[in-house]
């Protein structure tokens, strides 16, 4: 990086002191993901963690063409080939912090993150071992992010619809068969989104500015009122909110 720009010094958290100085001049290794944490590891064995939080996207810009910085643009990064990363969060929701690699798997943030759902770690075994005994709805539970790392509340509401499974239902009645239909459609749902580019709802766009367009294929998610898309279903979406969030989900199919 041969430029950091910090505008301000905190996000949802303080900014780690002198970050621009300890990001100069470093070469990047790598870039990786751990649930919904931008890993960014350096040619010191820094790792920069980053979250996007709610509102927050970063974009990549021609440094020759790239407009002037708005007022909620915080952090920018520039490379040597010309590219500018531009970090804005108008909420502030997101957060980055330093670490190093040794240290990364200890980090308060990431140390407790269940498995990755794209992962091999995660299968059906694994999703019956974290619901064992619990009584919170699935819906709640999936939302743990100690149980399966990095999913949403709009794709979990798709994949339980696709699993024909309640968000009301127990979690502890879910292991057996029902987990087994609900690991493939995480997985159905979580690749077709990554294909499609993400679902822009409201600001989200993705690192090139682009928009994405699995918001087009929602099957529940939003559509409140609305005929249920399962096939051969003649319900009706309803919404519920449970653990703060909206959720969606068709009475008719899932049980």
């Amino acid at each position: 990086m041969v430029r950091v720009v910090q505008r301000r010094p905190d996000l949802r958290f303080p900014i780690p002191k002198r970050f621009p100085e300890r990001l100069l001049n470093r070469t990047v290794l790598r870039v990786e993901r751990r649930a919904k944490f931008i890993l960014m590891t350096l040619d010191d064995d820094t790792v920069l963690i980053a979250h996007l939080g709610m509102s927050g996207r970063m974009t990549i810009l021609e440094a020759a063409e790239a407009p002037p910085p708005g007022k909620h643009d915080h952090v920018e990064f520039e490379t040597d080939q010309g590219a500018i990363i531009r970090y804005c969060d108008p909420r502030r929701f997101g957060m980055m912090d330093l670490t190093t690699v040794s240290a990364l798997d200890s980090h308060k943030m990431l140390k407790l993150l269940g498995p990755e759902p794209l992962g091999n770690a995660f299968n059906a075994e694994v999703l019956n071992e974290a619901l064992e005994g619990k009584r919170t709805p699935i819906k709640a539970a999936l939302l743990d992010q100690r149980n399966v790392a990095g999913l949403g509340n709009i794709y979990i509401c798709e994949a339980l619809h696709r699993a024909s499974i309640s968000p009301k239902r127990s979690a502890r009645t879910i292991p057996g068969k029902r987990a087994e239909r609900l690991v493939r459609e995480i997985r159905a749902v979580l690749r077709e989104a990554i294909e499609a580019g993400g679902s822009s709802l409201r600001d989200y766009v993705q690192a090139s500015g682009d928009l994405g367009y699995f918001q087009h294929n929602w099957q529940v998610y939003g559509r409140e009122g609305e005929p249920c898309r399962f096939p051969e279903c003649t319900g009706t979406v309803r919404r519920i909110v449970q653990s703060g969030r909206s959720t969606f989900y068709c009475a008719s199919h899932q049980r």
